[in-house]
């Protein structure tokens, strides 16, 4: 999903160098009687209990020609299992006080339960049989894919959707990840519940499953849990081959003609994989770049002394297979080229080694300081402990993390701009109507 731009930054940056650590947090490494394997972070402040889990992979599932058909499926996981039809499903849920959120990504399909602990056995057993047993009834399926479809066709004429899903395809004209996750109209009609039927029965399994959970209960309590919910899962999901990709960034600006004032322009090239071991130099890099939402040179460059945009920034997007460093900007048409300019500028200069120590040491410190953020709520700590195993990182990284960050210096920051940074692969895509392009 396309990052959003957060409005409270500003308040991360005032707090950066007070927040306590999340070397806190103590993981439990919790496996069931059936061997599902669960991060646990007990927590006795409260009667509530967040369990996240995902999958792997994600979206790259969906056949060509019927992308979205793994979107589809995670809206149907909650309408109706074993004996329960939709409506039944939905009340026992309300009954349970259980909330249950599931997406589809490109690499990953994350799910979300919040609940009681009074009623942590009967919302597992449930989970359980929306995991193994769901029904895909007729009505439910259709009243999904009219909700998709009509979101579809709402999106096809927002700029910031466009731009992202047309930079993406030509990112990766040749791979699953140049597809839409959501699908389209057309795509989302062809799918049957046979189709929906042997996506669960491919992609849902316990060798793919990764799950955290945090909570009011014990690893003791939670192991046999754990087999409510996942043990009767196949043990093995249908074996599926992605291909590396080098995304296809040409330095190429192209336009995309919509009627609208300001026009949307996305912007990248390739990147770096999580478990290259300059990740966190790109991490810092990408900060004072573009990644520190008030304080970093694209916003100061088009915002602040040219007030050429109201939000501009930069991220790396660490996909598995063909990682993308990408960023966005919106500004008026009439100026359009001019944020072009200076965005390939100030990536030329990083690049080239025009950093300093002093805003090494103020990325580290906020990177650093702002950690202990992510770990506001329980849900986000379950869902932590989730991204975390998916990145391929052990229990202890949460103690490790913050080092990781102190130990880059000056050189790493300079070595890694000028290994990542291509101002000639440069790439944008624009939707608007720009003036000189």
């Amino acid at each position: 999903m396309l990052r959003k731009f957060l409005g409270f930054a500003a308040a991360l940056f005032v707090v950066a160098g007070l927040a306590a650590p999340a070397a806190a947090i103590d993981v439990k490494v919790v496996k069931s009687p059936k061997g599902v394997t669960a991060w646990l972070v007990t927590d006795r402040t409260a009667p509530v209990l967040h369990m996240a889990f995902a999958f792997r992979p994600g979206a790259l599932r969906d056949p060509v020609g019927k992308e979205g058909l793994t979107n589809l499926l995670t809206t149907l996981l909650d309408e109706g299992a074993g004996d329960l039809d939709s409506l039944a499903f939905q009340r026992r849920m309300e009954e349970l006080a259980l909330t249950w959120s599931m997406n589809a990504g490109r690499d990953t399909v994350h799910a979300g339960v919040r609940t009681l602990t009074r009623h942590q056995t009967e919302v597992f057993k449930l989970v359980g049989l929306a995991l193994t047993k769901p029904r895909f009834d007729a009505e439910p399926i259709e009243r999904a894919r009219a909700q998709i479809r009509a979101l579809l066709r709402r999106e096809m004429t927002d700029p910031n959707t466009i731009a992202y899903r047309t930079w993406m395809k030509a990112m990766y004209p040749e791979h699953p990840y140049g597809r839409t996750v959501d699908g389209t109209p057309e795509t989302i009609d062809k799918v049957t519940r046979e189709d929906l039927v042997a996506l669960h029965r491919a992609a849902f399994a316990r060798d793919n499953l990764i799950v955290g959970v945090v909570g009011n209960i014990s690893a003791e309590e939670l192991a046999p849990l754990l087999d409510m919910a996942f043990g009767d899962l196949p043990e093995k999901s249908a074996p599926m081959e992605v291909g590396e990709v080098t995304p296809h960034a040409t330095g190429a600006v192209s336009v995309q003609r919509m009627s609208i004032p300001q026009s949307v322009v996305m912007f990248g090239h390739g990147a770096l994989k999580r478990d290259d071991k300059e990740f966190y130099a790109a991490m810092v890099m990408n900060h004072i770049l573009g990644g520190g939402t008030f304080s970093s040179r694209l916003y100061t460059e088009v915002r602040e002394k040219r007030g050429l945009a109201y939000s501009v920034y930069s991220f790396l997007n660490p996909f598995e297979k063909g990682p993308l460093y990408m960023g966005q900007v919106s500004t008026e048409n009439a100026r359009v080229k001019e944020s072009i300019d200076i965005i390939r500028a100030e990536w030329k200069r990083m690049a080239a080694g025009e950093v300093s120590a002093e805003e090494v040491g103020s990325a580290k410190t906020y990177l650093t300081g702002s950690y202990a953020l992510r770990f506001a709520s329980a849900g986000d700590i379950s869902r932590m402990l989730v991204n975390t195993q998916v990145d391929g990182n052990g229990p202890d990284y949460f103690d490790k993390r913050n080092g990781f960050i102190h130990a880059v210096t000056l050189d790493d920051v300079k070595r890694v701009a000028a290994r990542l940074l291509q101002a000639d692969k440069l790439t944008f895509f624009v939707v608007g109507n720009p003036a000189g392009l």
